[in-house]
């Protein structure tokens, strides 16, 4: 693999001391961090393949999309008017028409949506969806880092919830890719909605085993507490934590409406964090809003998610740290709970040790892997500033990514993707988008004659 220079950048570390070096330079060998300090420290260039001059630019560890469903960019502007984060509006905007998902849908899918990924910033997502094996093919094939959780889905059917534990536990004996960029987990759709106590506990004990984790959704609506306030009198996070779901690795999306009780859960597991998603929240007109700064206080990682781009509409994660930064601060009454430090940690390092890879990615430290992102600040919009993360998140946009590095692979070069052209992803993507909803269209067409 080349040795690449970057040289001339503001580089924000995301270390523990929230370094900024500017200008700084970042050494590349083997895929991985070989070196990074200011300019005055700069190593000889004749001694590496590559070297990149990014004076003006803004160099960030890559960004890490803690809950997304990338097969749904599928559905983007389908749900205009509905809540997903209802059983209602997610049953009938969304899980109809996803009967008509086919194998081959899967493929293009993806790959637009980690096209768009890469081109905002994002270098790691976490996955949660159906066709588990056709995402990883397609995201080995674009390049990006994912932890793809298998979809569990069992609305009541016991027999399916047993044919689905087992096909997740194969997809977790053969996924797990040598080059570390896919890491298979679980992933129950939600917990008593359309997962049984009795399914949880089964996930929970093989995940344990194999040393991984478990994505769901959790306290996004109203019906998420309902079985477990009528059974047990307490709400689905303290039903959970007494029957021992709570000591393996729990990665929870949304989590809109948790009680004091629930986030002391939360504290209390040894592996529990949250995919604080603020756009889809705001957009599923639900009054709840993910505590992220009483959770931040108790002690839990909260990390920043998009959501799929039916609920969000966007991959870009710079927008995602401006959305949850502005809605922190209604919710809370005063100015800028999380500063922009904060969200950028939330949507780099944070997100790491979410999916239990703080000691490979999510900063920008001697040894770790080179996910690397560069943002050019040259252009209308930015100006002179102390305060590098706050002009990125509210005067930026992930459109103003330029480079991208991954692993040490150069994946974004002067804003074109390396290893497919964007163009040919969006012709293919075109193509399948037009064939799986005149599939849907006739299904239902069937459906209304019946």
């Amino acid at each position: 693999m080349a040795s690449t220079l970057i040289h001339g950048a503001t580089i924000l570390a995301v270390d523990a001391a929230d370094t900024c070096f500017d200008p700084g330079f970042l050494a590349i060998r083997e895929g991985r961090i070989a070196g990074v300090g200011p300019m005055s420290e700069c190593p000889d260039r004749k001694g590496f393949d590559e070297v990149v001059d990014l004076t003006g630019h803004l160099v960030t560890p890559g960004l890490v999309n803690a809950h997304t469903h990338s097969v749904m960019v599928l559905f983007r502007g389908r749900s205009e008017g509905h809540s997903l984060l209802t059983m209602d509006g997610w049953y009938n905007t969304i899980r109809e028409p996803e009967l008509s998902l086919v194998a081959s849908d899967i493929g293009p899918a993806v790959a637009l949506s980690c096209a768009e990924m890469a081109l905002s910033g994002t270098t790691t997502f976490c996955e949660q969806y159906f066709f588990a094996e056709e995402i990883a093919a397609a995201v080995k094939d674009a390049g990006l880092r994912a932890v793809i959780a298998y979809g569990i889905v069992q609305l009541g059917d016991k027999q399916r919830g047993q044919e689905e534990l087992a096909r997740a536990t194969a997809f977790l004996q053969q996924q797990r890719s040598a080059d570390g960029r896919v890491i298979p987990w679980f992933g129950p759709h939600a917990p008593y909605v359309d997962n049984s106590e009795d399914l949880l506990l089964e996930e929970v004990k093989v995940a344990n085993e194999y040393g991984v984790g478990l994505h769901l959704h959790m306290a996004c609506g109203p019906e998420d507490n309902e079985e477990t306030l009528s059974r047990y009198g307490t709400t689905a996070s303290v039903a959970l934590e007494k029957i021992g779901f709570f000591n393996g690795r729990i990665h929870a999306a949304h989590c809109l409406d948790l009680t004091d009780e629930d986030i002391a859960v939360f504290a209390r597991a040894p592996h529990a964090s949250i995919s604080y998603n603020a756009t889809a929240g705001l957009r599923s007109g639900r009054e709840g809003i993910c505590p992220a700064v009483t959770l931040r206080e108790a002690g839990v990682t909260v990390a920043l998610g998009t959501d799929n781009v039916a609920a969000n509409n966007s991959y870009d994660m710079v927008q995602e740290m401006r959305v949850a930064g502005l809605v922190a601060s209604h919710r809370e009454g005063r100015a800028q709970p999380l500063s922009s430090r904060d969200l950028l940690r939330m949507a780099t390092i944070e997100g790491a040790t979410a999916l239990g890879l703080a000691n490979e990615i999510g900063s920008l430290e001697v040894g770790k892997a080179a996910d690397i992102a560069g943002f050019d600040l040259r252009g209308a919009g930015y100006s002179e500033t102390p305060d590098f993360e706050t002009v990125l998140i509210y005067s930026g946009s992930g459109r103003d990514l330029r480079q991208l590095w991954i692993g040490g692979e150069r994946i974004v070069r002067d804003r074109e993707l390396t290893r497919r052209p964007y163009a040919e992803i969006r012709q293919t993507y075109s193509a399948t988008y037009r064939d799986f909803w005149s599939r849907v269209d006739a299904a239902k067409q069937k459906k209304d004659v019946a």
